[in-house]
């Protein structure tokens, strides 16, 4: 033989092995599943999201939020001054407590 059939050869032997490599990644064949498709199985997930009307509650949609306005006016003065008091969490848990030090000094400002 002479040297480009030897290349020829050897590229077709190469191709034929990676060929077959690529099948043996391929689950379509040996995969033995009773389903139409791999996504299958969510006909009940799909049915409950199908039948669902409305998923927020009917007080998400109120626009007319009761409150006070010297309580908002307060807010907004703190929030202005930058006085804001830090929330406090209404948890049980004393993870991240940290006790309030003798002196205490205003938040830093934020220019805008």
């Amino acid at each position: 033989m002479s040297r480009p059939a030897n290349l020829r050869c050897l590229a077709l032997l190469g191709l034929a092995g990676f060929g077959l490599l690529a099948a043996g990644c391929s689950d379509i064949y040996y995969d033995r599943r009773d389903t139409v498709s791999l996504a299958a199985g969510d006909a009940v997930a799909t049915n409950i999201a199908t039948h669902t009307i409305d998923v927020w509650p009917i007080e998400a949609g109120e626009q007319r939020i009761v409150t006070s306005g010297q309580k908002a006016q307060g807010a907004v003065e703190r929030y202005r001054t930058n006085k804001v008091t830090p929330p406090h969490g209404t948890g049980t848990s004393s993870v991240g407590y940290q006790a309030p030090s003798s002196s205490s000094q205003p938040a830093p400002s934020v220019s805008q």
